[in-house]
């Protein structure tokens, strides 16, 4: 195919990003038809997120339900994660919805649900990045600051209801924007649930507007605010001269590479679809490419949601005691399940120390491995 300027007749995923298609539909040769990306999006998208969902879907409510019946959410980090774990579950669950449109190639539901669908997943996107970012600050006053941060730490406690409702508050006014300008509408000759802007406005601006607040708040603003706790952290560890904590240096080290081996791939993607936004220059390959590097770093960064319970709960011991004790309770391999009770009821006697974990809780108020 011609690598002269052209136009794109199949702008998947962003199917309403280049106007006047049909100034060109005279001269096939302008004419550059994605459909091999098309075909493999078919195949490849529906089978990885339907694998997320599940995965993702199955760690986090084992999560959620470590936390209701064996191990009280007691410290700030517990109660972000608790948060990240729900924020989490909502993100898969829009998953299925990606995956049967993109098999079917059409929003095959309707319009309220394409807004509901579109807004859930921004705001629970934003939403997990912000708490990564709150788990780092906690983790830096806890540690770094540990011997000033007593009454600053009670105090954030006594607010953490108030404080998971200002981050939830900000995932939906970041979001705003899904929820306003998501349609369903027909685009060339199939129905789409993509943003629609008003006939009156800047479509480039609009369209920049969403990718620059992606960007910012769901990954350089955690980035640079994990780096920088991190850092610090890591270097009060290592003065410690501390077995335990030598190995808390190694799993920090663990959970900033896979955030950004998930992520980075990704966000540099659309950093180059925003820089690319609105230029005619572009050949067939480059946005052949763009596209399939699109769809593969897009799942690698939906991979994290599936990663967070192992890299911020399941590495705790503690936790992981809780955690490996549901489990067998609620597949019934518990040793002292009582006879007559359903499978998946959860006996009283899975709580004897409870009162003791969380009075042990409060000397290192954690699940976090430090």
């Amino acid at each position: 195919m011609s690598e002269a300027l052209v136009t794109f007749t199949d702008t998947y995923p962003d199917e309403d990003e280049y106007n006047g298609t049909e100034d060109y539909a005279a001269d096939p040769t302008l004419l550059c038809v994605l459909q091999d990306v098309r075909d493999f999006s078919r195949l490849f998208v529906p089978v990885t997120y339907s694998l997320i969902c599940v995965c993702g879907l199955l760690g986090n409510l084992l999560v959620v339900l470590t936390f209701a019946c064996y191990k009280k959410a007691k410290s700030m980090t517990d109660v972000y994660l608790l948060n990240m774990a729900l924020a989490d579950i909502l993100f898969v669950l829009t998953l299925p919805f990606w995956a049967a449109t993109h098999a079917a190639g059409r929003w095959a539901f309707s319009g309220a649900l394409c807004k509901l669908v579109r807004g859930v997943y921004a705001v629970n996107f934003h939403c997990g990045m912000l708490l990564l970012a709150c788990i780092s600050l906690d983790r830096y006053v806890a540690i770094v600051q540990a011997t000033r941060s007593f009454r600053l730490r009670a105090r954030l406690r006594a607010h953490r209801r108030a404080i998971c409702l200002a981050v939830w508050a900000l995932s939906v006014l970041l979001s705003a924007w899904a929820f306003v300008f998501a349609q369903k509408y027909p685009l060339q000759g199939r129905e789409v649930c993509e943003p629609r802007y008003p006939a009156a406005a800047e479509p480039l601006r609009w369209k920049l507007l969403p990718l620059g607040l992606q960007l910012l708040w769901g990954f350089l603003v955690p980035l640079l605010v994990m780096a920088g706790c991190y850092l610090l952290i890591v270097r009060a560890l290592l003065r410690a001269q501390n077995s335990r904590r030598h190995r808390a240096v190694r799993v920090i080290v663990a959970v900033v590479l896979v955030f950004l081996a998930c992520q980075l791939p990704h966000n540099a993607v659309l950093l180059v679809t925003a820089a690319n936004l609105g230029r005619l220059g572009r050949s067939c390959r480059a946005e052949r490419a763009l596209r399939f590097l699109e769809a593969g770093t897009e799942v690698l960064a939906f991979l994290h949601c599936c990663l967070n319970p192992v890299l911020y709960a399941f590495v705790g011991q503690r936790f992981r005691s809780h955690f490996l004790r549901a489990a067998k309770d609620l597949l019934c391999l518990g040793p002292r399940r009582a006879p007559g009770l359903a499978c998946g009821r959860l006996p009283s006697e899975a709580f004897p120390s409870r009162q003791t974990s969380e009075t042990a809780a409060e000397d290192n108020p954690s699940s976090f491995t430090m």
